[in-house]
């Protein structure tokens, strides 16, 4: 056997084994999610979950199935002496699994770790003024996301929204709508859609809805969402994923041209949830 036929057949091998691992990622993952859920883990869910009661019967099972997924290919990791147990892992999970049921999903691809702190955290950030000068500020934060694969939590916070489930406020939303944007590269307030048609409808309920949005936080109106949301069109897709799954009533009713695009996107319509 020629050295040149041997390196031929290592080179179809190999080529075969890459284009096989989406198949082997997802007989694994089927592998994971047909494993007993924890009766602990159903507690945890009763307890910091409140969407999680509200849910039919079928998608409880699909949020069990998915937590399971991605409790094993996530990396949790404690910050500043904090202890990772199961109550954070499932707590976690299950806020972000919240955002990929109802459909395909790879669960968040470019996500490696979740990174948990006490308390809210400091980081490092460089800002550019209208000058062209950058400035080096250290930010306080609840949360962050980075397309570096990694999102940034702080569990006080997390815990606060737990108890207080319909006041529009989740950092897990938040940061896990964050990843989702920027499944394409970039964080712009669209995540990937999947046709033309559709970005065209996003673009301009979204648009219209920023900048009404924009406009109240100028003038400080009232607004179901945070003014925070005004910012950039990324913090506003955040902000009204957050309000759409813990104030849903409320957002249907009076928003229903931009509570009809996210419930497209998410495949879910949580205003109907008992």
């Amino acid at each position: 056997m020629s050295a040149l036929f041997v390196i031929t057949l290592l080179g179809l091998a190999t080529i075969c084994w890459i284009a096989s691992n989406p198949m082997r990622i997802r007989k694994r993952r089927q592998g994971i999610a047909r494993r007993p859920f924890p009766a602990s883990w159903r507690a945890i869910l009763k307890r910091r979950v409140f969407a999680y009661g509200q849910l039919p019967d079928h998608l409880q099972q699909e949020l069990r199935r998915k937590i399971l997924v991605f409790v094993a290919e996530k990396q949790f990791i404690g910050c500043n002496g904090f202890k990772i147990n199961d109550e954070v892992r499932v707590t976690i999970a299950a806020h972000a699994c919240l955002l990929l049921l109802n459909r395909d999903t790879d669960f968040y691809p470019g996500l490696r770790q979740i990174l948990i702190y006490p308390d809210a955290f400091y980081v490092n950030r460089s800002e550019q003024d209208a000058a062209g000068v950058v400035w080096e500020r250290h930010a306080l934060l609840s949360g962050e996301s980075w397309n570096q694969g990694q999102v940034l939590l702080s569990w006080r916070d997390i815990a606060q929204d737990c108890a207080h489930p319909f006041d529009g406020f989740n950092v897990i939303f938040h940061e896990f709508a964050h990843q989702l944007d920027q499944q394409d590269g970039r964080a712009d307030g669209a995540p990937p859609l999947p046709s033309t048609e559709r970005y065209q409808s996003w673009s301009s309920v979204m648009q219209r809805e920023y900048d009404s949005l924009c406009q109240a936080a100028q003038w400080g109106s009232p607004s179901l969402f945070d003014y925070y949301g005004a910012t950039e069109p990324a913090e506003f897709f955040a902000v009204i994923t957050e309000v759409f799954f813990s104030k849903s009533r409320e957002f249907s009713a009076l928003h229903p041209a931009l509570y009809q695009e996210l419930a497209n996107y998410y495949r879910l319509d949580p205003a109907q949830w008992r």
